[in-house]
């Protein structure tokens, strides 16, 4: 992902979802731990999602607005948020956020 053009050492964790019938049994839960995990291992200092305000701030996600950072697309504020995997990572990090240009037509 980039923010204002500039490669910022963040990541975008992608579309996620469950099969409804499979809801509450901890998958996506799972699945959202796992790419953390990886984005960690990978070297990436923040990540950010486009996603349900009241999942998945229980992962430690907060608005990104509260970091300067904007969404690429028209979305509620509390609707795109940002998850720091290191201290400081987002310190000199504001500006509007893109995924990778194929993500775009998702």
């Amino acid at each position: 992902m980039t923010v204002d053009g500039a490669h910022c050492g963040g990541a975008g964790l992608g579309p996620m979802a469950v099969l409804p019938d499979l809801h509450r049994r901890g998958i996506g839960s799972l699945l959202v731990r796992a790419g953390l995990d990886q984005c960690r291992q990978m070297g990436f200092g923040f990540v950010v999602v486009l996603g349900h305000p009241s999942y998945y701030p229980r992962f430690g996600f907060v608005p990104a607005s509260r970091h300067g950072i904007r969404c690429k697309w028209p979305a509620p504020n509390e609707a795109f948020m940002v998850l720091e995997l290191r201290e400081g990572a987002l310190s000199a990090v504001s500006g509007l956020a893109a995924y990778a240009p194929e993500f775009d037509d998702l």
